[in-house]
C-alpha cells in the first residue's frame, strides 16, 4: 500500500491568521495520525508564513509515525533538519518568496551541491528524497547525487488530468520505470486529490508514498478530515 503523508501546512495558514493557537497544530498533527494517516508532511519557508520553525521542534516528538520536512535546503533550513532529525527530508528547489513550489531540481546543474548535502544528511541517518519532474535526465541526475528517493511533481498531471487527458500519466509511469531500474523509491505530491489520486497510484508502478496538503485540507471542509484521509487509504490500497 502507498503511504499517505498529510502535509499541514494549510493548518498553520489558519492559525497564523488570527495570531492565536486555533486550530491547534500539534493535535491536528495527533488527530491526523489517529485517523490512519501513515505521517506528516510540514514545509517551512524562511518567511514563516505557515509552518513556523518552531513547530518542527514541537511536532517531533508528536509524530509518531513518519515526519517529512519539506524545503529549499539553505542553511537556516538544513540546521533545522538535522536538529529535528525527521525520518525524511525531501529537497525542493523554491524560490524566496514563492507562492507554491512550482517546478522540480535540474539535478543536473545542481549535482555537486545536492550530493553534498545529501551525503551530510545521511550520516545523520535521514532518508532523502528530492522533487524532480518525471523527465529521465532529471531522474538520472537524481540518482548520481546519491538520494534515496524521488518526489514526482504531479501538477501537470493533476491539471491535464482534469481536462480529461488521461494521457498526461505517460512520462510519469515511465519516470517511475526508470527509478525501478535504477534503485530510486518513489514519493509523489503537489495537486493530487480524491478525484485524481486513483488513476495515479494505479499507473506508477513502486510508488511508495504521497504528500498531500492543500487539497486534502480543503476537501476536508466539505466532508471531515477523518473521513477524508479514509478516503484516501481506500484509493491508495
Amino acid at each position: 500500500m502507498t503511504k499517505l503523508s498529510v502535509n499541514i501546512n494549510k493548518i498553520a495558514t489558519l492559525r497564523n491568521a488570527r495570531g492565536g493557537n486555533v486550530p491547534d497544530l500539534l493535535q491536528v498533527a495527533k488527530d491526523i495520525q489517529r485517523f490512519g494517516a501513515q505521517g506528516i508532511t510540514i514545509h517551512p519557508r524562511p518567511d514563516e508564513r505557515h509552518i513556523r520553525y518552531q513547530d518542527a521542534r514541537d511536532l517531533k516528538p508528536i509524530v509518531y509515525t513518519e515526519f517529512n520536512i519539506e524545503g529549499n535546503p539553505q542553511h537556516n533550513f538544513i540546521d533545522l533538519v538535522l536538529e529535528c532529525k525527521p525520518e525524511q527530508v525531501t529537497l525542493v528547489p523554491d524560490a524566496i518568496g514563492a507562492i507554491t513550489s512550482s517546478a522540480g531540481w535540474d539535478t543536473v546543474k545542481n549535482q555537486s551541491y545536492l550530493t553534498e548535502v545529501i551525503a551530510e544528511f545521511k550520516r545523520n541517518g535521514i532518508r532523502t528524497s528530492i522533487f524532480v519532474d518525471p523527465i529521465a535526465e532529471m531522474i538520472e541526475g537524481a540518482k548520481k547525487t546519491g538520494t534515496d528517493r524521488i518526489e514526482l511533481y504531479t501538477e501537470v498531471y493533476a491539471h491535464q488530468y482534469g481536462l480529461g487527458n488521461q494521457k498526461a500519466i505517460e512520462p510519469y509511469t515511465a519516470s517511475a520505470l526508470l527509478c525501478n531500474e535504477l534503485g530510486l523509491g518513489i514519493n509523489a505530491g503537489h495537486d493530487l486529490s480524491l478525484d485524481n489520486i486513483k488513476f495515479f497510484k494505479e499507473n506508477i508502478p513502486g510508488l511508495l508514498e504521497v504528500s498531500i496538503g492543500h487539497a486534502l485540507i480543503s476537501e476536508a471542509l466539505y466532508l471531515g478530515l477523518d473521513n477524508v484521509i479514509n478516503m484516501y487509504l481506500n484509493k491508495l490500497k
